[in-house]
């Protein structure tokens, strides 16, 4: 029985796959915090879908994909905001518009291209096959991006919640709105090669909206939403490997899970209370 359940961790694919997770899930988490916090989700999905054309391009051009990545994120992002700031436009419409518009071009050129290469692993993920070289990208990355929201989490906070009063606190309100965007980013680089596009946008808002459900001040929130994503994503690959299933798509489902779970214990608890607050 014990030799059945310890079976995966004795392939490198799967201890390659399983230190993937360890390293991918921390930053996601708790990235997700302050994007749900902020009613970023959608910008989540945005910077995921847009930075396809820049992975192809760079694929063309002979770059290293993450570099690629990295740019079209970036410009996804500030060609959001600087359309939201000059326009009558919601932020939310401005998102919908460039994503599509730019992950519309990254497929042409997808499809387009003539290669032996295949690079669905961008699209959908490709965590049984992670190398070493995948490993250490996503560890420097995962490394500096927690680093980066652990240290400024307070700024963060009180940004989120009323940037004037930030402002008015001698924050420098720019430098943490880009330097946010520049971690989804990095995060969304870091998690290429384990999730793809796709799915990356589920690490970037589930564990956030699991642990906002769950309690109800934001450092508690922070702690829940990284243990919440590392136990999903280490069972979700564990129990790929058994299910004869794609790891990412069983990660997202697993997650999906337990926010629903969430969402049916939080809604019987604010029916107690209600109930009990009647009575009094």
């Amino acid at each position: 029985m014990i030799d059945t359940l310890l079976f995966p961790f004795q392939f490198p694919f799967m201890q390659n796959a399983f230190w993937i997770v360890l390293l991918v899930a921390p930053p996601t988490a708790l990235l997700s915090c302050f994007l749900v916090l902020k009613g970023w989700a959608l910008m989540g999905d945005a910077v995921s879908h847009a930075v396809l054309p820049g992975v192809v391009l760079a694929w063309i051009t002979g770059l290293p994909l993450i570099v690629g990545a990295f740019a079209a994120g970036m410009s996804c992002a500030m060609l959001t905001g600087y359309l939201s700031y000059n326009s009558r436009i919601k932020q939310d419409t401005v998102m919908g518009v460039v994503f599509s518009g730019m992950f519309g071009i990254g497929i042409i050129m997808y499809t387009s291209i003539t290669t032996n290469q295949h690079l669905d692993h961008v699209l959908f993920g490709n965590m049984l096959g992670v190398g070493v070289q995948d490993l250490w990208t996503a560890g420097l990355i995962s490394a500096f991006v927690t680093a980066f929201l652990v240290l400024k989490w307070k700024d963060l906070l009180l940004h989120a919640f009323d940037p004037a009063q930030a402002q008015a606190s001698g924050l420098h309100t720019g430098v943490l709105h880009y330097g946010l965007l520049a971690v989804l980013s990095l995060t969304i680089v870091a998690t290429l090669t384990a999730t793809g596009l796709i799915l990356a946008v589920a690490l970037l808002v589930t564990p956030g909206a699991i642990a906002f459900l769950v309690v109800r001040s934001f450092g508690p929130m922070l702690i829940v939403s990284v243990l919440v994503c590392i136990a999903s994503m280490f069972a979700g690959v564990y129990a790929s490997f058994f299910l004869d299933s794609a790891p990412a798509p069983t990660i997202v489902l697993i997650l999906t899970a337990i926010f629903v779970l969430a969402f049916i214990n939080r809604l019987l608890v604010t029916r107690r209370t209600s109930r009990q607050a009647a009575r009094g």
